[in-house]
């Protein structure tokens, strides 16, 4: 998603507390980061900020780290965030936000920080063929996740361009993912939590069906 550059974005993120700058060096001590130890579930790309802040909003007993490339997203993560939690920030306790190009992730990330669940919600598609290895569910990014995602630990995958569900489905099985659900009409599944996210408003509206799977690390 391209963004405007916001002049205000960094200065707000420097003296964020749910901000974390440098986020390779915490790579194995993620959990020293959060006020309270609870499985951390991982958002890459998180763009706006929304579905990270309704998440962590709703499910107080697990720590949420939200990534993106951008700064000047992140600023408007945080004030989706502020907007969400109230105007006192320091009640933010169970989600961070870091600036990190995702397709190195896992050089922020290793086996300590032991990863529960990844959330990877409407990803660049890359759909011309020599793009392919760019999309964050190609075979060669599912084998970085298992670096620091649990054994047992699940990636959800939701998008709205069905050639990459459909290639992305074999990735997983390809990579040894155990796909335990999957629906090509997300909205109208038996699907009970699922959180909308801004991009998944917009298709929804233009009646586009939302494709979703959940894949489990074996």
């Amino acid at each position: 998603m391209r963004i405007r550059h916001k002049r205000w974005a960094k200065p707000e993120l420097e003296v964020c507390p749910f901000f974390v700058d440098d986020a390779a060096a915490r790579k194995g001590k993620w959990k020293d980061e959060f006020k309270n130890r609870q499985p951390i579930s991982l958002e890459l790309g998180c763009g706006k900020g929304g579905f990270a802040a309704q998440i962590a909003l709703e499910n107080p007993e697990q720590n949420f780290l939200a990534v993106d490339i951008k700064s000047d997203m992140l600023g408007v993560a945080r004030r989706n965030i502020v907007k969400l939690f109230g105007e006192n920030e320091r009640e933010v306790d169970n989600l961070l936000i870091t600036a990190f190009n995702v397709e190195n992730i896992e050089n922020m990330l290793s086996p300590e920080d032991e990863i529960e669940r990844i959330y990877i919600n409407f990803c660049n598609p890359w759909p011309r063929e020599k793009h392919n290895k760019r999309r964050l569910t190609y075979p060669i990014k599912l084998e970085k996740y298992k670096q620091f995602l649990k054994k047992g630990g699940e990636i959800r995958f939701k998008t709205d361009d069905l050639p990459l569900f459909n290639d992305s489905l074999e990735y997983f099985e390809q990579t040894g993912y155990e796909i335990i659900y999957k629906t090509n009409d997300l909205h109208n599944s038996d699907v009970k939590d699922n959180i909308l996210t801004e991009h998944e408003i917009m298709f929804s509206e233009e009646g586009i069906k939302i494709n979703y799977c959940i894949a489990v690390n074996k």
